[in-house]
Formats: structure tokens, sequence, C-alpha cells
């Protein structure tokens, strides 16, 4: 797709399209989840959305630059969908937790379209909305602004790993998700422990555990580390003393 969009005034389209619908960029998004949801990522092109919608596939240049463009909007949809209705309660571990899981849990409702969408970063209205709420718990709860970024970073990269793993799961045909499942139980449930002696210990538990997302727990451990570290932090400006710094990572 060229860059060609349409400024956002003339953006509407006046006549109704074959379906009877008037466009909108609202109703793209939610025909391109549903096309990716049932045809994967081939169906993300001009061509695809323009016979589903009854429109000249032309038309959805008004409201995206590119299919890049629109991917961008797909992963900014899960990102609205997931503050849909959050209210910080001022408990900052809560309020973190109950973010995460809704992210993640927006995620999964779309998994085809997840695994295209959860690496990207939009700049988009709701996705700049998450980061400046993220950000306000922790620089709420006492975070300096330092440690407040980084366990932001870590805390998100978390949460949309697990979200595109899941989701990556979820979208293998079932017979492959069994099968996937079937291999803790008939592969490592069945080793010998006198050559794989902590495994044939857990195996039963193993099996039990891989059946669901490990994200919850995950959380866990990073909102404890991360209580670990302002308690570390209050403790050290109560006695005067600076916190460690560590080194920097660029993405």
């Amino acid at each position: 797709m060229a860059e060609r969009v349409v400024p956002e005034p003339h953006r509407r389209r006046r006549r109704p399209t074959k379906q009877g619908v008037v466009l909108s960029e609202q109703l793209i998004v939610d025909t391109t989840l549903r096309l990716v949801g049932s045809h994967g990522a081939e169906a993300l092109t001009v061509r695809r959305l323009g016979a589903a919608l009854g429109a000249d596939p032309s038309a959805i240049y008004r409201y995206f630059h590119s299919t890049d463009d629109l991917l961008l909007a797909l992963a900014d949809e899960f990102v609205g969908r997931a503050q849909k209705g959050w209210r910080p309660t001022g408990d900052w571990r809560a309020d973190l937790r109950e973010i995460g899981l809704r992210l993640h849990a927006a995620y999964q409702t779309h998994p085809q379209a997840a695994i295209l969408a959860a690496h990207r970063t939009t700049g988009r209205e709701h996705e700049m909305r998450a980061v400046e709420r993220i950000l306000g718990v922790l620089r709420g709860a006492g975070f300096p602004d330092v440690e407040a970024v980084r366990i932001y970073h870590a805390f998100v990269d978390q949460g949309l790993a697990f979200a595109a793993l899941d989701a990556a799961a979820l979208a293998l045909p079932p017979a492959a998700q069994a099968a996937d499942l079937e291999v803790w139980q008939a592969r490592y449930g069945r080793l010998d422990a006198s050559t794989h002696p902590n495994i044939a210990a857990t195996a039963g538990l193993l099996a039990q555990d891989m059946r669901r997302s490990g994200y919850p727990f995950a959380l866990e451990l990073l909102l404890e580390a991360a209580a670990a570290r302002l308690a570390a932090t209050d403790g050290n400006a109560a006695t005067g003393g600076k916190t460690g710094g560590g080194t920097e990572r660029g993405r």
C-alpha cells in the first residue's frame, strides 16, 4: 500500500458499501481482526479487506497509509481493549497486576493477530495512555524515575512476550495443541529416574502446570522483585544512602 492516506476531515465515505455499511477506521480494524483470525497473516491485504467490506480496496487508503499502518492500529486496539473499564485503586501492585492480566487477556482473544502485533510500538492513543498510566502507578508508588522506567520496560516486555507466546500456542490447530501437551505426559512422564532424576521427580507437576500459562506466576515474581527494590530504595533514602545504578540496556 502506498502512503496516500486521506486527511482526517475527508476520510468518511459518504455512501454505504455494497453491504450497506459506512466505512470507518473502527470497522476496518474489526474486519481485519476477523479476517486474520480466520485466514492468518495472508488476509492482511487491501484486496481481501475490500472484498469483506464490500468496498473498492482503494477506499482503505482513506484511513490507513499502508498495511503496516493498519497492523499498528490492530496493536493499539488490543491495548485499548485491555484498558477499557480499568480504574486505579491506589495499591500499586494490585493496579499493575490488573493491567498486566488485562493486556495478556486482550491479546488472547485474537491469537492470529496477536502474533503479528504484540511486538509493535504504535505511538497511538491507547498505547500512549497505557504508558502514562503505568508510569503514573510506578511513580505514585515512590519509585525514582530511573527505576520506574526500568520496571515499566520489564513489565511491558514480559506481558507482551507472554501474550505472543500464548497466542502462538492458541493459534495452533487443536490437534497440534493437544499433541504438544501430551508430550509432557507421554515423553517426560516416562523418563527413567536413573537418567533424569529431576524430571522423574516432578513429571506429574510438569504435566499439570504446563497446561496453563506461566504468565500470572511470572507477573507475581516481577511484582515481588519490584516491591523489594522499592523497599531497598526507601531504606536507602531513610539512611541517606544511594541505590545501585546497574547498566543500561538498549532495545
